[in-house]
């Protein structure tokens, strides 16, 4: 039950003008240790981004900027589960590490909007933010506030983790998982193409597992553009598993996908299968098609 939840807070629309972050980092399921700073983006404050949270520039002035506190990043979040509500902070982060060619935290991101919606049956498709979802748990906190919204993201994961029974660890593989793991999986089915008899690697049955950077319905095109027949489930026909990238580097033994377990059995078996890197898959696509 050890995570750290960060969030923050930015100057305009462009990702990586962060003006503030909050962190928060909880060991055996309790608070350990918070902190929280303004940062000086070195950018333009929007009228619009002030509204929402009330920083100003002058309220920056004086403030370091990210590069000065990249240091501090690295110790909080390397090697630990970054919890976040929503991508959109995990996605500042990466832009503000690609604006100043700083490396990125080394961590594994949990998204604590997807963990509620897959606790509470009231969030699943909607009333999903973080004050929704705090407003149902009866949590109260000071939004648009980097600490206090770290701290609320930190709330729900926590009782998600009481009310389920799977911790964190349990948790990443479960928000990768459909929502309602009782309905019938229909996107799988929509994925399924037969292969142009023109491309380059016809004849090769071609599944995807695990999270994946582009959608599965253009990955799936990409792949039956190069002549391969792609499946939504792994068979004994199966030739080729791509696996998202950020699972080919994180996912050992049983926190594995089923098909991605499946597949090192059959391979095991002897059948002619490879397992690749979504990275990899697309290097073979453009390739392929030179």
């Amino acid at each position: 039950m050890n995570f750290v939840a960060i969030d923050v807070e930015t100057a305009n629309a462009d990702y990586s003008s962060i003006c503030q972050i909050g962190m928060a980092r909880y060991v055996d399921g309790a608070l350990a240790d918070e902190w929280e700073t303004y940062v000086d983006p070195e950018d333009m404050f929007d009228p619009v981004n002030i509204a929402i949270h009330g920083i100003t520039p002058a309220r920056v002035r004086g403030a370091p900027t990210l590069p000065c506190m990249a240091g501090r990043l690295h110790n909080w979040l390397d090697g630990a589960v970054a919890l976040c509500h929503t991508h959109f902070d995990r996605v500042a982060v990466q832009q503000a590490c690609i604006r100043y060619r700083l490396q990125p935290p080394a961590c594994t991101w949990l998204d604590s909007a997807r963990v509620a919606r897959r606790t509470w049956a009231q969030c699943a498709y909607r009333s999903y933010g973080l004050g929704s979802v705090c407003c149902i748990l009866g949590y109260e906190f000071r939004a648009h506030d980097a600490l206090e919204d770290a701290k609320a993201a930190g709330h729900i994961l926590l009782q998600a983790c009481s009310e389920t029974g799977l911790d964190v660890r349990k948790w990443l593989t479960r928000v990768e998982q459909r929502i309602n793991l009782d309905a019938p999986d229909l996107s799988a089915e929509r994925i399924a193409r037969e292969g142009n008899p023109e491309g380059p690697l016809f004849g090769e049955v071609l599944v995807f597992t695990g999270t994946l950077n582009m959608s599965r319905r253009i990955a799936a095109d990409v792949a039956a553009g190069l002549g391969c027949k792609v499946h939504p489930r792994v068979t004994k026909h199966t030739t080729i598993l791509v696996v998202g990238d950020q699972d080919v580097q994180r996912l050992a033994g049983h926190e594995k996908s089923a098909k991605h377990r499946k597949t090192e059995e059959l391979a095991l078996k002897g059948q002619p299968i490879r397992i690749i890197g979504e990275s990899d898959f697309l290097e073979l696509a453009r390739l392929a098609m030179q």
